[in-house]
């Protein structure tokens, strides 16, 4: 199995396989009460972020608040992409729809990995995200979809990096929706109703 701790939780094959994606000082549990509001009997694959910063689990490091170690960003954003594919043949999970649900440093990992390795995650919702690369490649990510859902008043996420986020997939041919609420760095129950019609319409 490829090297990083998770948990993996079998759901209906006619469901979408989620892949999990905590925030920072969180762990492979936390984002499971979200996924049952999305889907209720999706399998599920939850892996904890590798990187500890002051003994909180993340997935990549960061120089400061809001500064990403962008090397790092891409190398631990490929780590995931092989953990997904390979997780993806131990579950006997290849050919199933997966998609990608995270939270803060999770969504910002998701992110990546969508922009990077489309051959991993072709689909991800992303709650308040930020844009995680500077400059990504030019790929054609037509046929990946994305739902972002982004606080106005969020001080961790600004939205002018989630929109820059949200103009990087669409130059790249992503489809993508982007919701906003009033609030701040964190998941609200109209972002959920969103996401769980853009997960299953």
């Amino acid at each position: 199995m490829t090297g990083l701790d998770h948990k993996y939780v079998e759901g209906s094959p006619d469901a979408p396989v989620l892949l999990l994606l905590h925030g920072t000082g969180g762990g492979p549990a936390d984002l499971v009460p979200i996924a049952r509001r999305l889907s209720p009997a999706s399998a599920l694959l939850a892996p904890a972020g590798p990187v500890s910063e002051n003994g909180a689990a993340r997935w990549f490091r960061r120089l400061a608040e809001g500064v990403f170690d962008h090397e790092d960003v891409v190398f631990r954003a490929n780590q995931l992409a092989d953990f997904v594919v390979g997780a993806s043949a131990d579950y006997e999970l290849v050919g199933r729809r997966l998609v990608a649900i995270g939270f803060s440093n999770g969504a910002n990992i998701a992110a990546a990995v969508t922009l990077l390795r489309p051959d991993a995650v072709r689909e991800a919702a992303l709650f308040a995200a930020m844009s995680p690369v500077p400059s990504p490649p030019q790929q054609d990510l037509s046929g990946t979809r994305v739902f972002l859902s982004n606080g106005e008043r969020d001080p961790m996420a600004p939205l002018a990096s989630a929109d820059l986020l949200v103009r990087d997939l669409r130059e790249r041919s992503a489809d993508v929706v982007a919701h906003r609420h009033p609030g701040g760095h964190q998941v609200t129950d109209n972002g959920l109703v969103a996401a769980a019609g853009w997960l299953n319409g």
